[in-house]
Parts: structure tokens; C-alpha cells; sequence
């Protein structure tokens, strides 16, 4: 039984900032955007040029800011941001000599879900480690910790991998297997994608179930290892107790909080870097 009489975490949007402008709102989103690379960067999320956030314009609201391809992560700044249209041109952003250029699968894959996502803000896309391994499997997440029930609702899986992402069909499948309602896919020998209706929620989605994927393979390690022995099987949360959880950490409000505090340490420790 689910405890009664619990209160709700408070939900202060009156710490989410506002802006007075389109161009405040965007100056702001791309400092975030630029720091949220280096967050990825320095959690050892990249591999090679693989790898991609992006974050819609608040005002041209058909396109997506998004990172030059073949800029390492720890490396980014406000100015290397790129914003591409829903036809995969470059309206404006970059600097010359550090690659004015965007990777095809990012485009595809973002501009896709972007679309069909209005609510969306922002997508984050990384080839991690413990996610790709994770995904190998093309299973669902297991719920066992009270972490995991962020993603009780909204978790989905596509496993149906095609290769590397260089078309609409195989964007689309993504996007479909998302759904209305997703926020995060895990994609079947490829790794995980979130989204957030905000830059923050996003990220944080991704640093958690990257986090949670990780687990799940120690836990399917321990549980192998121990041969079906009592007392070392995991057990799954139950669903009224999930459905509980999900109401005080899966929401987009608690993604954006946790996120913001990720986000907030970085630019601590970077002081500014970013912002060039």
C-alpha cells in the first residue's frame, strides 16, 4: 500500500526563468545548451563525433539549435551553435575553422521528433557506454529503485536498428516509436535518446537512465552470478508504489529542477568557458 496521506514535492515554477524577449529567451538557451555539451563532455558521453542535443528556437520555432559536427563536447561554446531548419540548412550560428557543419543522422533523427513533438523543446542523443550495452538487449528497463520510476511512464523501445540514420524512414520509426508521449527511447545496438519540454528535464532524463542502464547490467551480473540462489533475485517495484514515485520525480517539473542543478555545477566549474 502506498503511503497516505503524503504530500507532493512543491512544484516553485516561479524558480523557472522568464524572458522579456525572444532574443533573451534564445541568449539563454544557448549558454544552457553550450554547458549541457560540456556536462556530456565531461561524463565521458562522447565518442568521436557521434553524439547530438538540440534545443528549438523560441522564436523560428521550425528550427533547432543544435552542435557542429566533429566538435568534441568538452570544447563547445555559445558561438559554435549552429540553428538548422526543418530542411536540414544552416539559418544561422558557427564559427568558421570549427566545423560549420551538422551531422546527417542528427538532423534526421531531431528534426523528426521536433516535428511531431511540438512540446518538445530539446533532444539529447549520446553513444554511451552503459546505454549502448544496455540496448543490445531491446528490452524494456526494469523498475527497481525509486530513481527508476522516473521512468515508469513515458520509457519506450525500438528494436528495429537499421544502421546508422541517414533517412527519413528510419528517423520517422524513431519518432513513432516515441511516441506522444515518450520521453526517452532506448534504441535497440544503437543507445538512448530523451526529450524535455525543456533543455534541463531533458539532460537530466539522460544522465539518469544512462545511470540506471549501468545498474541494470550489475544487477543482471550479480543475478547471473548467484544462479537463481534466494535472496538474490531483484525485485520490481509494484505498480501502485511506481505509479506514486513517477508523480513526485517523472515529471517534467522534477526534470527540470534536477536538471538545472546539473547544469548549474558545470557552469560553476567552467566559469564561463562556455559563454565564448
Amino acid at each position: 500500500m502506498v503511503q497516505q496521506g503524503a504530500e507532493s514535492f512543491e512544484q516553485d515554477r516561479s524558480l523557472m526563468p522568464t524572458f522579456a524577449t525572444h532574443a533573451e529567451h534564445r541568449a539563454h538557451l544557448k549558454g544552457r545548451l553550450a554547458a549541457a555539451f560540456r556536462l556530456f563532455g565531461r561524463n565521458g558521453y562522447d565518442e568521436g563525433a557521434a553524439g547530438h542535443i538540440t534545443v528549438r528556437d523560441p522564436e523560428y520555432t521550425d528550427c533547432f539549435w543544435v552542435n557542429p559536427f566533429g566538435l568534441p563536447f568538452s570544447m563547445m561554446t555559445v558561438s559554435d551553435l549552429v540553428l538548422v531548419n526543418h530542411e536540414g540548412k544552416i539559418v544561422m550560428g558557427g564559427k568558421p575553422g570549427r566545423g560549420q557543419r551538422i551531422n546527417r543522422a542528427a538532423f534526421e533523427i531531431h528534426s523528426k521528433i521536433h516535428a511531431a513533438r511540438p512540446d518538445v523543446t530539446a533532444a539529447c542523443h549520446a553513444h554511451t557506454p552503459y546505454g549502448r550495452a544496455f540496448s543490445v538487449f531491446g528490452r524494456p528497463l526494469p523498475i527497481t529503485t525509486q530513481d527508476g520510476c522516473a521512468f515508469h511512464r513515458g520509457l519506450k523501445v525500438y528494436a528495429n536498428f537499421k544502421g546508422v540514420v541517414l533517412s527519413d524512414t528510419e528517423a520517422l520509426r524513431i519518432a513513432d516509436a516515441l511516441g506522444d508521449d515518450g520521453k526517452a527511447v532506448i534504441m535497440q545496438n544503437h543507445g538512448l535518446l530523451t526529450v524535455g519540454t525543456t533543455l534541463e528535464a531533458a539532460v537530466f532524463w539522460f544522465v539518469t537512465l544512462e545511470g540506471l542502464c549501468k545498474m541494470q547490467l550489475m544487477v543482471d551480473g550479480v543475478e547471473a552470478a548467484k544462479g537463481g540462489a534466494e535472496g538474490w533475485k531483484a525485485k520490481e517495484i509494484e505498480e501502485a508504489e511506481k505509479e506514486f514515485t513517477w508523480r513526485q520525480v517523472g515529471s517534467e517539473y522534477s526534470g527540470w529542477f534536477q536538471g538545472n542543478a546539473y547544469l548549474m555545477e558545470i557552469e560553476d566549474q567552467i566559469n564561463g568557458a562556455h559563454l565564448k
